[in-house]
């Protein structure tokens, strides 16, 4: 057993992919207690907050090993949204006393704020830290090495592995190409036991892009099952009400979300907000906790309206809650009306609106009429004679729908209309594939044709309207049916 233990060390040493038995997770646990490095009380509260995740944390404190063994050099957590990878490592670093420093790569998005960010909080390590002391300055990788050795040196943590976690480390690949294979290599190049965890939603081989790399240890997290996200979904029952009968409603619940939406955040969040509407009979005395069947007729429409904002933020969870809290008359009365407000009041960044409507006045304005329509001249300029012979020939374009235009059509326009002079910038392309994912816009061209793609409007004219409205922006008076 003891040369088995050592070799599978060694192939964690190596940094290759490794499946350890579940046999060999109970004797490190249990060697981890006698030893005192890890207190078995504090192994189990951490299996009581992460539930159904015992298999990968189990192998993550295998990969750690004890507090003064030296561990993998890197090690790359990959998984979907809402798999637990970022709560899984927080929770055993700090439930575990483990000296590290978290770093989210969005809020981080340069080299230098990613190597002061960890010095920053190497430094909160230090118990005689004064808070008046000067942050630390770090301009590029050799000062960040140089200054990580001394403040490990002077605070005495080179005795036992300090864990540096990059979150959202897909963030990496575009920025300096030296700093992911830096920090790859990291203990290797400081020579002191450090190991740097790296969370990402992508896999490994999309970050291979050189050579220079060391390979780390890959860890996936796999999907939650139906049953898994049933089980979680209940330790939010609220304290008044009993767990069954939470259980019973999650169980309804994720019979009508769960082939649209497997995003555990979105179903917490919606199960929260409409079971106050599931327990109004119980609450009013028409039904009992266990009478499901009038349970779920009172909540069942209320369900699968709700199903139109599983992603896109249409409306906040307090309109909701107004909507959902009126009397059944009420409801039947302003469905309609209310269906309206919520598909056409899109929350969307200023200038992404404009977008938006310059992505449909493309869509439904020949582009002969550009000029007509985004110039001064062109407004100015054409006679009634020619509005008379321009009538009799056009054809109505919202019948016909929408056409395809491409990227520079789209931007001279929303230049063109826009009220502030806003200069080009990446932050305003973005949008335009965020815009592609609500599916407001829709990409007719492949991926691989990037020197001119083209777009297609998705939103009719009411929806279109109602932004225009919020923008205080007279649609009307540019769209080429209604001149």
């Amino acid at each position: 057993m003891a040369e088995e233990e050592t070799n599978r060390r060694t192939d964690l040493r190596r940094g290759d992919l490794v499946t350890v038995r579940p046999s060999f997770f109970r004797l490190y646990t249990n060697m981890a207690a006698k030893e005192g490095s890890y207190r078995k009380e504090t192994l189990d509260s951490v299996y009581k907050k992460l539930v159904c995740r015992k298999s990968e944390i189990d192998l993550l404190l295998t990969l750690f090993g004890d507090r003064g063994s030296f561990v993998s050099p890197s090690i790359f957590i990959c998984g979907h949204t809402a798999t637990g990878k970022t709560v899984v490592v927080e929770t055993l670093l700090k439930d575990l006393e483990l000296p590290h420093a978290l770093v989210n790569c969005i809020e981080s998005f340069t080299a230098r704020l990613i190597y002061e960010h960890i010095l920053y909080q190497l430094q909160d390590l230090d118990e005689e830290h004064d808070e008046f002391d000067t942050p630390p300055k770090c301009d590029n990788m050799t000062d960040f090495l140089r200054q990580l050795k001394n403040s490990l040196s002077s605070r005495q943590l080179t005795s036992g592995t300090f864990y540096i976690v990059l979150d959202k480390a897909d963030r990496l690949r575009d920025i300096e190409a030296n700093v992911l294979p830096a920090f790859l290599r990291l203990q290797e190049l400081t020579q002191l036991n450090i190991c740097v965890i790296f969370i990402t939603q992508i896999v490994w081989e999309k970050f291979q892009v050189g050579t220079g790399f060391y390979e780390p240890v890959v860890v996936h997290f796999p999907d939650y099952s139906k049953v898994e996200l049933l089980q979680i979904m209940a330790k939010d029952c609220p304290s008044s009400y009993p767990v069954e009968f939470y259980k019973a409603y999650c169980q309804l619940f994720t019979s009508v979300f769960y082939s649209v939406c497997r995003d555990l955040n979105e179903l917490r969040h919606l199960a929260l907000l409409h079971f106050s509407k599931y327990c109004e009979p119980v609450v009013s005395g028409d039904a009992e906790m266990t009478d499901s069947r009038k349970l779920w007729r009172n909540i069942e429409p209320h369900l699968k309206k709700a199903l139109h904002t599983v992603y896109l933020r249409e409306v906040s969870s307090h309109q909701w809650e107004s909507i959902i809290s009126q009397d059944t008359q009420d409801n039947n009365e302003n469905l309609g009306d209310q269906g309206v407000s919520v598909r056409s009041h899109i929350e969307l960044p200023f200038y992404t609106k404009y977008l938006l409507i310059a992505a449909y006045l493309a869509s439904y304005n020949p582009a002969h009429t550009d000029r007509r329509f985004f110039t001064k001249q062109g407004r100015r300029g054409i006679s009634n004679r020619a509005k008379a012979a321009a009538k009799g020939k056009k054809s109505n374009t919202q019948l016909t729908g929408p056409k395809n235009f491409p990227l520079d059509r789209l931007m001279a326009i929303f230049y063109s209309i826009v009220e502030d002079n806003v200069a080009p910038s990446a932050s305003i392309l973005c949008q335009i594939s965020s815009l592609v994912s609500l599916n407001l816009l829709a990409q007719v061209t492949s991926d691989d044709q990037i020197d001119c793609p083209k777009y297609k409007c998705l939103v009719n004219f009411l929806t279109i309207s109602e932004i225009a409205k919020q923008l205080k922006f007279d649609i009307v008076q540019y769209l080429y049916d209604f001149v």
